[in-house]
């Protein structure tokens, strides 16, 4: 199993679930966060006063999915949170060693 956290432009995410949703994907946690990369923050002006803004709002999505279907999905992730333009966000993969579903002790991709 796999566990992919991707961090995403707030307004990418509709797009993105209906994307994976349609490859099959069951379910994902959304976190709003902040943070800053490449893009390094921007300035905003508040009541006539320029202020740098060093974090920059994004949504962190968390997937838990099986070993077959982990390209497929940051493939599709990387497609629809796409806008060409700095701060798209990242995507990172790591191995999931076990999987409990609460309310029926499934495990495993069953779990999922």
């Amino acid at each position: 199993m796999k566990y992919i956290i991707a961090a995403i432009k707030p307004f990418k995410l509709e797009e993105v679930r209906e994307a994976l949703t349609s490859i099959g994907v069951r379910g994902m946690m959304v976190t709003e966060i902040k943070g800053f990369g490449a893009q390094s923050g921007h300035t905003e002006i508040y009541r006539g006063a320029e202020y740098a803004v060093n974090f920059v709002p994004k949504l962190k999505l968390e997937i838990a999915v099986s070993d077959a279907m982990a390209d497929q999905v940051v493939d599709t992730l990387q497609k629809t949170a796409r806008t060409d333009k700095i701060g798209d966000g990242k995507i990172f993969v790591l191995d999931l060693a076990a999987a409990t579903r609460v309310r029926t002790g499934e495990t495993g991709d069953d779990a999922l």
